[in-house]
């Protein structure tokens, strides 16, 4: 072979051929499932995932125990608010109802004061 094309066209295919070679050694496809199943990483990652997975039903039912807590401190709360907006709609229509017996009763607690204007003797 003394063609310098044909070297380097055998070169080429050489050099693709153990790259192609390299790349099938390195995908390990004679592994099998269950050689798979045995590495530690997986193992990890599973055990890793089940723990994740029971944490989070945990948490999970902490946040609806809280939410329903919430609930019913909201209701109890919405009650109280209900009850005093009617209290305090009594208090409107009595205090309407009386508008005599009202000016009268509070003359007497009530003191207007008047002072002298405010002299300035100085400027600086």
């Amino acid at each position: 072979m003394t063609s310098h094309t044909g070297r380097l066209y055998a070169v080429a295919a050489a050099v693709l051929t153990f790259f192609l070679a390299w790349a099938v050694i390195a995908a390990h496809p004679w592994a099998t499932a269950a050689k798979a199943a045995r590495d530690p990483r997986l193992v990890a990652l599973a055990a890793r995932e089940q723990r994740l997975r029971t944490e989070a039903g945990q948490v999970q039912q902490i946040v609806a125990r809280r939410f329903a807590n919430y609930r019913q401190r909201f209701a109890a709360y919405k009650a109280e608010l209900a009850r005093r907006q009617a209290a305090a709609a009594q208090l409107a229509a009595v205090r309407q109802a009386a508008p005599a017996a009202a000016p009268a009763a509070s003359s007497g607690a009530v003191r207007v004061v008047t002072l002298p204007p405010l002299v300035i003797t100085r400027t600086s």
